[in-house]
């Protein structure tokens, strides 16, 4: 395409979002001032419209992607602290309007304990990366595997799979794509294996990050609704999040392994694989190593046993790693800021919506006592999945779980019959995370489309083979751990 031909493109991608973008803010304007007798919600304040107001810009923001994910949270938290908070601009105060948020809770959604967690996953990735521990550990991960193709390529599964439950899934995708690259040396050139090894790092990227809460946004968003004093109170920590998920994760990559070799198998029996990188030798490897083992076992060991929690635990590699030099100021800048953004966006909505008392008006006046349980289960599924194939798994969830948890506190025990809350809430997290058809669904998927050695096709072929499998399994598991009150 000439340049002149793909910034006449450019020009009209741009236009067309200024256009949904002006769309957006009139609908929202519409929202933000019908009478509040329109919503069919009993006792309705002026407060708790807007924040639906808000909420409907959100969703139609991350829907349409005019703006960028993280500038539709930011514009949220930026709505709250001018329009509904004790601070707001005099214009938005008055009488009989409702009860108004505290500005400085609405901006604490960046500084969540659970925005901790998530930080304390990207130090440590950053930092596995300087010191080349993600390296060493990839080279003695694969060697139990041997040189059979098929084993091979079940061992960037199985490792892809484990570094995405402690690392983001962008970063291990990226990093095991240049593992591949004396795999494919040692392979001819129209092997059908290659495309099974390029999208198993994709998708055991995906899938893999489901086995900690820290794994990907999805499942830190449902763990902070979850665990809510004022709302769920479930107490989910780490180790109950893994004791259930991990399982999960290694019985779905054998799964993916098996539909890999179905689909792409090899010719070339035998790969002799050598993993190249460099390994920093030296006092701050130790460091790194020693820091993410004591960070792990605390994770997993339980709070009654060492008095801290998951979230104070995040601080830890983050001070540790500071204070030794690890981590400077110029590795902050590789930390993805958008992303936490994006998930601060989310629960600030939750807090709009508790806050304002809106969640309880809701639970009041609509009737989810009568709904079915099994209803709500499948369509909710079905919708993130959908969604989540479109546009950011993180966005999904940060639109459905605040919606889910205000249902699921209005159904009460009547959620028993398919598993309790948790089916719901964390199945959210589950069909986010197997949403992966297309290329744009996730970044792994898009950095695995970019080598140009895996077709449309192939991806949607083994995504949506792998995904389904994946969701009907993953539902299934927690509909049992409810069954039994594993998680309360």
């Amino acid at each position: 395409m000439s340049e002149k031909k793909l910034t006449g493109l450019t020009n009209q991608i741009e236009k067309k979002k200024v256009w949904e973008l002006i769309a957006i803010i009139i609908v929202t304007a519409i929202v933000w001032n019908l009478p509040t007798s329109a919503f069919g919600i009993d006792g309705l304040t002026v407060v708790q419209q807007r924040i639906i107001a808000t909420f409907v810009f959100a969703t139609l923001s991350w829907l349409t992607e005019c703006i960028p994910a993280w500038a539709t949270s930011l514009s949220i938290i930026t709505i709250m602290c001018t329009t509904v908070s004790q601070n707001s601009f005099k214009l938005f105060k008055g009488d009989d309007i409702g009860e108004l948020l505290d500005s400085e809770e609405i901006m604490a959604s960046f500084a969540d304990p659970i925005i901790m967690l998530f930080l304390a996953g990207f130090i440590l990735a950053i930092a596995a990366s300087k010191s080349g521990l993600d390296t060493l550990l990839a080279k003695n991960l694969i060697r139990p595997f041997g040189n059979k193709s098929e084993n091979v390529l079940l061992g960037f599964l199985m490792i892809t799979g484990l570094f995405s439950m402690f690392i983001s899934n962008t970063a291990t995708a990226a990093l095991m794509l240049t593992f591949l690259a004396p795999v494919f040396a040692a392979l001819p050139s129209n092997e059908r294996g290659r495309v099974a090894l390029t999208m198993s790092i994709p998708l055991a990227a995906n899938l893999g990050g489901m086995g900690t809460p820290i794994g990907t946004p999805p499942n830190l968003i449902a763990q902070k609704y979850l665990n809510d004093p004022a709302g769920l109170n479930m107490n989910v920590d780490f180790l109950h999040w893994m004791v259930f998920m991990f399982p999960l994760v290694i019985v779905l990559l054998f799964i993916c392994w098996r539909v890999l070799v179905k689909y792409f198998p090899f010719t070339q029996k035998t790969i002799h694989l050598e993993i190249t990188g460099e390994i920093h030798r030296g006092w701050r490897m130790w460091v790194v190593m020693a820091t993410f083992i004591a960070t792990i076992l605390l994770w997993v060991i339980p709070k009654s046993v060492t008095g801290i929690d998951t979230n104070t635990v995040s601080m830890i590699p983050m001070g540790v790693f500071a204070v030794t030099g690890v981590i400077t100021a110029k590795d902050l800048q590789k930390i993805d800021w958008s992303v936490i953004w994006m998930v601060a966006g989310g629960f600030a909505i939750g807090l709009g919506m508790n806050g304002t008392g809106l969640a309880d008006a809701a639970i009041e006046s609509i009737p989810f006592g009568k709904w079915s349980p099994v209803i709500i289960l499948i369509i909710s599924g079905l919708i993130c999945y959908f969604l989540s194939n479109f546009i950011s798994n993180t966005a999904t969830a940060a639109l459905l779980v605040p919606i889910l948890a205000v249902v699921c506190r209005g159904m009460g025990d009547k959620l028993d019959s398919i598993g309790g809350t948790s089916t719901i809430i964390i199945g959210i997290a589950v069909a986010a995370s197997t949403a992966m058809c297309l290329p744009i669904s996730t970044p792994p998927n898009a950095i695995a489309y970019s080598t140009g050695l895996v077709e449309q096709k192939d991806m949607l072929k083994t995504g949506l083979t792998c995904g389904l499998i994946s969701l009907v399994l993953g539902y299934a598991l927690l509909f049992l751990i409810g069954q039994i009150h594993f998680l309360g």
